[in-house]
């Protein structure tokens, strides 16, 4: 996988989470910066690690699926796509109250949520030439990044903004996947 794949998918793993973060961020009371970093920090950490567990998992089973391992790939990918631009759509119900800060078990449950679709594609990354390090790092950063961002100007634009994210990461996800295809197909 090229750089520009890896910086693509980094950020497009990470717009489910900003998008949860736009909700935490609108739902805070006038949230501070150390706030907003202390929950970019707890989602990226949790986002980094789980394409490595995918990855892992994949590897088990890349020895017996070689010769159609771009298809699985293809497909994870699509659906995992589909699935952001669906939940894109949803809408969700309104926190009630406002508060002051998240607990650790809170953050740490809907860090986990966002990052399913990260082990996923862990699981897919398995299958093609690439440097999980590097990529786990990459989006546990783009996650980071993205989560402070979000918290922060959460209590500004609402969960408008971080819907949109997350059907952009959506439609990423399914280039990204068509990337793969193509790819090894040409080769």
């Amino acid at each position: 996988m090229n750089p520009l794949s890896t910086l693509i998918l980094a950020f497009a793993m990470s717009t489910d989470a900003f998008a949860a973060a736009v909700g935490k961020g609108a739902a805070l009371h006038k949230p501070r910066l150390s706030e907003a970093l202390r929950t970019g920090v707890i989602f990226g950490v949790i986002e980094a690690i789980t394409p490595v567990i995918g990855w892992a998992l994949g590897s088990v089973a890349a020895t017996f699926v070689a010769d159609w391992d771009h298809w699985i790939a293809f497909c994870m990918l699509c659906v995992l796509g589909a699935m952001m631009i669906r939940n894109g759509y949803k809408d969700d119900p309104e926190e009630a109250a406002p508060v002051v800060r998240h607990s650790f078990w809170l953050l740490a449950a809907t860090g986990f949520a966002t990052s399913i679709d990260a082990m996923a594609v862990g699981v897919s990354l398995a299958f093609i030439e690439n440097n999980i390090w590097i990529t786990a790092a990459a989006i546990g950063l783009a996650t980071m990044l993205m989560v402070t961002i979000g918290v922060m100007v959460g209590r500004l634009v609402g969960s408008v903004a971080g819907k949109r994210a997350e059907i952009l990461g959506g439609i990423a996800l399914i280039g990204i996947g068509a990337t793969i295809l193509y790819e090894h197909l040409s080769a």
